[in-house]
C-alpha cells in the first residue's frame, strides 16, 4: 500500500533541500470546479505528485484546489502534463514565482478542507460561477487611471503592508471570512461603480468578486493571476508597475520583490525595511518585520522579553509566554489606524463599533 504521508523529520527535510544538485520552480495554482470525493481526490494527488518530487502545500475541497509548491525543475513537463490531464484543470493558469531561489518548501502536505477558501458564506444561492470579469495587467493599469474605478486589496494587512496597487484601499482584517462583510459594507452606493478586486494570486479576489456580484455589484473585475500575474505581465510587456514594493508570499521567502519601492517599516526601530520573519523564540514565532540591525541586536527575537527566554527549553518558553497578549506589542497593526483612511477615501462614515476596531493577534506562523 502507497504510503500517503511524510514520515521523515522537518529538520531532515530541510537538509535534503538545501543539499539538491538540482534547481527547482515555486508555483501557485488553484481552480474552482466541483471535487465529489475530496478525500479521494487528495490520495490520488498525492500518488501521483510525490514521485515527482513535489514539495509544498495543497488544499483540496468540494469547491476545488488550492496549492502553492515547488516542483524540480527536470519534472516540470511531467508535472505540468499531469496536472492539465485532469478534469476541468485542461489549460489551468500556473503561476510561477517572481523572486525564486527554489527553497520555498521543504516537503508534500496535501489536506482537505472544508473549503478552500474560508469564505464564511452560508447563503446556498451564492454561485462561483457568477464571477466578476478578469484583467489583465494593461486592462488593470487602464482601469487604474480612471478616478471613477474603486481598487480594493483583498489581502491581510500584513500584506498590504510591504506592498500594494497604487490607491488601493486596504479592508482592515487579518481573515478573509470578516473582509467579505466589511467590503461589502465600505461599498454600499458604489454598486454601479467600477469595482477591481485584486489578491496574491487570485483565488481570494475570484471568490470576492463574485460575493461583490451576487449582493448586487454590477461592475465588478478582479486581476487574473493576482500580483504574481501582473508582474510577470507587467515586465514581458514593457508596462509600468502600478504595484509599489513586494508581494508577501506564504512560504519558505515570505515575499517576492516587483519594484525597489521600500514602504514598510521595521517594526523595532522603524527605519525603511520589508523583511518579514518569525520571530526565533520557539515560544513566539510572531510575524513581524526587522531590520539587519535589529535582527542581529535582538538575535532574531521579536522583543527583549523573547531574547530573554530564546535559549531555554522550549516548554519552559511556552511557560514563561503563557497568558501574554500579543495584541499589546507594537508589531500589531490597529484597525483604529486604518478605518480613517477607508472613511477618508470612500467618503463614509464609520460602519464599525468598538469591538472591531480593536488590535488584533498578528501571530503567523509560516511552515
Amino acid at each position: 500500500m502507497a504510503v500517503l504521508h511524510n514520515r521523515i523529520s522537518q529538520q531532515e527535510l530541510k537538509q535534503r533541500l538545501m543539499e539538491e544538485p538540482f534547481k527547482r520552480v515555486t508555483i501557485s495554482y488553484y481552480q474552482y470546479f466541483p471535487i465529489v470525493n475530496p478525500q479521494e481526490f487528495r490520495d490520488e494527488l498525492y500518488k501521483a505528485l510525490y514521485p515527482l518530487g513535489v514539495f509544498g502545500r495543497i488544499y483540496v475541497a468540494k469547491e476545488g484546489m488550492n496549492a502553492q509548491i515547488s516542483v524540480p525543475e527536470h519534472h516540470f513537463d511531467a508535472f505540468k502534463t499531469y496536472i492539465h490531464g485532469l478534469a476541468h484543470l485542461q489549460g489551468l493558469r500556473l503561476n510561477i514565482a517572481v523572486d525564486d531561489d527554489g527553497k520555498s518548501f521543504w516537503v508534500l502536505k496535501i489536506k482537505v478542507r472544508e473549503k478552500i477558501v474560508a469564505d464564511g458564506i452560508e447563503d446556498p444561492a451564492f454561485n462561483m460561477e457568477n464571477k466578476g470579469k478578469y484583467v489583465n495587467a494593461l486592462e488593470m493599469n487602464t482601469l487604474l487611471a480612471d478616478p471613477e474605478t474603486t481598487v480594493i486589496d483583498m489581502r491581510n494587512h500584513y500584506e498590504y503592508e510591504v506592498g500594494h496597487f497604487e490607491n488601493a484601499i486596504e479592508i482592515p482584517s487579518d481573515t478573509f471570512r470578516d473582509q467579505l462583510p466589511m467590503a461589502l459594507e465600505a461599498l454600499k452606493g458604489k454598486e454601479d461603480k467600477n469595482v477591481v478586486m485584486y489578491c496574491t494570486g487570485g483565488i481570494r479576489c475570484e471568490k470576492a468578486s463574485a460575493f461583490m456580484k451576487h449582493n448586487g455589484f454590477k461592475n465588478v473585475y478582479h486581476l487574473e493571476g493576482g500580483v504574481i500575474q501582473y508582474a510577470h505581465q507587467v515586465k514581458e510587456n514593457g508596462l509600468e508597475s502600478k504595484f509599489i514594493g513586494k508581494n508577501f508570499v506564504f512560504d519558505n521567502r515570505l515575499g517576492e520583490r516587483i519594484t525597489g519601492d521600500v514602504i514598510a517599516h521595521c517594526h523595532q526601530c522603524g527605519k525603511p525595511c520589508d523583511t518579514h520573519t518569525n520571530c526565533k523564540n520557539d515560544g513566539c514565532h510572531l510575524l513581524f518585520i526587522q531590520c539587519e540591525d535589529c535582527r542581529e541586536k535582538y538575535q532574531g527575537c521579536c522583543s527583549k522579553e523573547c531574547l530573554d527566554t530564546v535559549d531555554m527549553p522550549l516548554e519552559r518558553q511556552k511557560e514563561l509566554r503563557k497568558g501574554i497578549d500579543k495584541g499589546r506589542n507594537v508589531f500589531n497593526k490597529s484597525k483604529s489606524r486604518l478605518r480613517p483612511r477607508l472613511n477618508e477615501i470612500l467618503g463614509t462614515k464609520p460602519v464599525f463599533g468598538s469591538k472591531d476596531l480593536a488590535p488584533e493577534n498578528t501571530d503567523k506562523k509560516i511552515e
